[in-house]
């Protein structure tokens, strides 16, 4: 959801096996947490990221691997 509070589902597809990277970033484009990097299988993935340490505020959730790249924003409220 977006907002949410203070966790988020991440859910996600790979239709080929592939490297994969989920990370989190803030505002100014700093990594905050990578919450997977690695090889995967094809498949449906989810992952949880829990955000209670972080403050209130707009991040920016990126999902890359060789072919494809995707920025999602999302809004954590406290």
């Amino acid at each position: 959801p977006n907002p949410f509070n203070p966790r988020a589902n991440i859910v996600y597809t790979l239709p080929e096996y592939a490297h994969i990277r989920v990370a989190v970033y803030d505002i100014r484009g700093r990594t905050l947490a990578v919450l997977t990097n690695g090889f995967k299988s094809a498949g449906y993935y989810t992952i949880q990221w829990n955000a209670s340490e972080f403050s209130s505020g707009v991040y920016f959730i990126e999902m890359r691997s060789d072919s494809f790249r995707e920025v999602r924003k999302v809004l954590h409220m406290k």
